[in-house]
């Protein structure tokens, strides 16, 4: 598949992250973006599932460490929300690791936490 998978699906998250940055603004902490995108997301009715949690293996071993993205979306989107100055690379790999363990492509970064605008990034594993 190529990078213009899920495009509209991207466009749809992205407008209903606006939806809420538009209310709120910043200055918020992430939980209460967090819930305030899942009432969002439901409002327009997109499919979410909100933090699931990821188990990890090595050499067919489980371990302990378990991951739990923020949101699912549409069932092949991750999303990771953050509210910060802004985004940074330890960001784009805490993304890049829920890609890899899941083996989904797409993946949305979406800061609130940026003052002036809601800061995104998308990412293609």
């Amino acid at each position: 598949m190529g990078s213009d998978m899920l495009n509209q699906e991207g466009y749809n998250l992205i407008g209903a992250a606006f939806e809420v940055y538009n209310e709120f603004g910043n200055g918020f902490l992430e939980e209460v973006y967090q819930e305030c995108l899942e009432k969002e997301l439901l409002f327009q009715k997109i499919p979410f599932c909100p933090k699931s949690e990821l188990s990890l293996f090595y050499k067919g071993e489980l371990l302990k460490k378990k991951y739990i993205p923020d949101l699912f979306v549409y069932n092949e989107i991750i999303v990771e929300l953050k509210a910060a100055k802004q985004l940074n690379t330890d960001h784009d790999a805490q993304l890049l690791n829920y890609l890899k363990i899941t083996k989904k492509r797409v993946g949305y970064l979406i800061n609130f936490g940026a003052p002036g605008s809601l800061e995104w990034k998308r990412m293609v594993y």
